[in-house]
């Protein structure tokens, strides 16, 4: 098993990783009844498809000899309604200055990044739209 979901009542779960004994507890968003205290399941989907980008990016990184710590990612969640899904991603990588890339090496590196297992999880009809800024 990976993990195990508690249900802590008004809209907010617990969620243990077994393994390393982590917890993400989520709410509901407030434009569906919730606290917004803490992510929404629908945010962490959408951060899931960056924290996977930037892993993925980050061991073909690191077998190419490439530093990436400092990178930011900005992930934007776009919702639908009938029925209420998320309709699409925007994921904004900022890349360390001076890092003095070809393209050959950014398109190695990017190419890693949208083909995460994520990435390709995530139903076609969620609109992934990635910026790479280096």
């Amino acid at each position: 098993m990976t993990s195990e979901i508690i249900y802590k009542g008004n809209l907010r779960t617990s969620a243990t990783h077994l393994y390393s004994g982590t917890t993400i507890e989520t709410d509901a968003p407030l434009d569906n009844q919730g606290l917004a205290q803490r992510f929404s399941p629908t945010d962490l989907l959408a951060t899931s498809l960056g924290n996977c980008m930037m892993t993925i990016m980050g061991i073909k990184a690191r077998d190419m000899k490439i530093d990436l710590e400092g990178t930011k990612i900005e992930i934007q969640k776009h919702m639908k309604a009938d029925p209420r899904r998320v309709g699409g991603i925007d994921v904004i990588f900022h890349l360390p200055q001076g890092l003095n890339l070809d393209e050959k090496d950014r398109t190695i590196l990017e190419r890693a990044a949208i083909t995460c297992p994520v990435a390709k999880s995530i139903h076609p009809d969620i609109a992934q739209n990635v910026i790479f800024n280096w």
